[in-house]
């Protein structure tokens, strides 16, 4: 992972105090979503070998389309909210993320 993506409660908080130095506020769940969001893309990324697809936000879902735009495929959070998830189980959650993207990948 990218030293950028938080990959724990740990590492949010230490992005939110690095970009409070600054003058910056961030908001502890803002922070996760993107990191939630931007661990599947770098999956994704990694698995088609560049960046052809693209991860967003549709509810609480993860939603992927292709290049064209049409829906290849999506992941959902085990709890109510991915946010949840990551709270509860960060190191379980960014393991199901990669072998989401890996049968999104291979699912084509």
């Amino acid at each position: 992972m990218s030293i950028q993506i938080p990959e724990n409660m740990e590492e949010v908080a230490m992005k939110i105090a690095q970009y409070q130095v600054h003058g910056q506020h961030l908001e502890m769940d803002d922070v996760i979503k993107d990191a939630v969001r931007d661990t599947l893309q770098e999956f994704m990324d990694e698995a088609l070998e560049g960046h052809y697809d693209d991860v967003a936000w549709v509810g609480e879902d993860l939603v992927v389309t292709d290049i064209m735009g049409e829906k290849v495929g999506s992941a959902s959070p085990i709890h109510a909210s991915f946010i949840e998830d990551f709270k509860a189980d960060a190191d379980e959650l960014v393991l199901r993320l990669e072998q989401q993207a890996a049968q999104i990948v291979g699912g084509r």
